[in-house]
């Protein structure tokens, strides 16, 4: 094995194993059928994207993500703390060379009603504070056009949470 091998995590011959991010965060989740498990970590890491938009996350933020992880992985709570851990870490560290790999790598993997339930799952863990960001916002719509999604798509996606979301409140919020 090459030095650029045990570098990258490659095994010999497995040239196309996707992302760095899936595979760390998959490696936690060996239990898991292997497409089920990267399609596991590359959700785990987009919720964990969402939630860095604006440089912080929160405990909320963090405690929805596992709750997500959970629901859609039907993973024990210890091995979702695990997995958010993890793409949490990841996108920290590598989250501007990793982004656009973890997303279209998720979009091949998983099918359309899939990825339009993981689009919602963004907009929850957006709203897991006290609202939803402008960052946080541009955030998804990015992930959402990676994802495959047309704007038409994100509009009616976010519309299901416009109450959550600080532009609306603001506006809201202003006298005439």
């Amino acid at each position: 094995m090459s030095w650029f091998d045990r570098l990258t995590g490659r095994e010999r011959g497995d040239v196309d194993a996707g992302s760095a991010a899936i595979r760390h965060i998959a490696a936690a989740l060996a239990a898991l059928p292997s497409q089920e498990a990267r399609v596991l970590a590359g959700f785990a890491y987009l919720l964990g994207r969402v939630a860095h938009a604006d440089r912080v996350i929160s405990d909320a933020e963090s405690a929805r993500m596992e709750e997500l992880v959970r629901e859609m992985g039907g993973v024990p709570a210890a091995q979702a703390t695990l997995v958010v851990e993890i793409a949490k870490a990841q996108n920290r560290l590598f989250g501007h060379v990793e982004n656009f790999q973890v997303s279209r790598e998720l979009r091949e993997l998983a099918d359309e009603p899939r990825r339009r339930r993981i689009l919602d799952c963004l907009f929850a863990v957006s709203a897991a504070e006290d609202g939803i960001s402008a960052e946080e916002e541009a955030q998804v719509r990015q992930i959402a056009s990676e994802l495959g999604f047309s704007h038409g798509d994100y509009v009616d996606a976010r519309a299901r949470w416009s109450e959550h979301r600080t532009v609306l409140r603001n506006l809201r919020r202003q006298p005439d």
